[in-house]
């Protein structure tokens, strides 16, 4: 699910902390945000605008756990209002709402442990691709040829 890769360059010390407060960013908002699932989207979200002119290392980290924060908002808020109209209508709980939630935690656990352990390693410098969202990041956070002179 994660795969740990040398980077074009060596991040600097404040590259590497902000890369990781991208991270750290979702952690604080669930902390401040639950139950709603958009708080960590919408923290991550101005984390990512507000370091969208920084190095590539620092908004290609931004740009992966903007993403990553994007899927989960569609995985908790499906969960989210199935359960308000459960308690709120006659819907009772099926299987099939016990399998989400259950298939959600594991989600949601897994996710928050693959952030925990990227905001570590990207805080050392360490570059951390994910599955699925590190190609997907590539596709997006493209390398500014007049910045990369900088980032060197």
């Amino acid at each position: 699910m994660i795969n740990v890769t040398e980077f074009s360059y060596n991040p600097g010390e404040h590259e590497a902390e902000t890369a990781s407060n991208s991270y750290l960013m979702s952690l604080i908002a669930i902390i401040a945000g639950l139950p709603l699932p958009i708080i960590n989207l919408i923290a991550t979200l101005v984390f990512y605008l507000g370091n969208r002119k920084a190095s590539y290392f620092v908004r290609w980290h931004c740009t992966q756990a903007l993403l990553s924060q994007l899927s989960m908002l569609f995985i908790n808020s499906f969960g989210f209002w199935w359960t308000i109209s459960i308690i709120f209508t006659s819907e009772t709980i099926t299987s099939k709402f016990i399998a989400y939630i259950i298939s959600a935690l594991i989600f949601n656990l897994t996710e928050f442990i693959a952030t925990v352990y990227t905001a570590i390693q990207t805080r050392k410098g360490i570059h951390v691709e994910w599955w699925f969202y590190g190609n997907l990041t590539h596709l997006i956070c493209k390398r500014n040829h007049h910045k990369q002179l900088h980032d060197l």
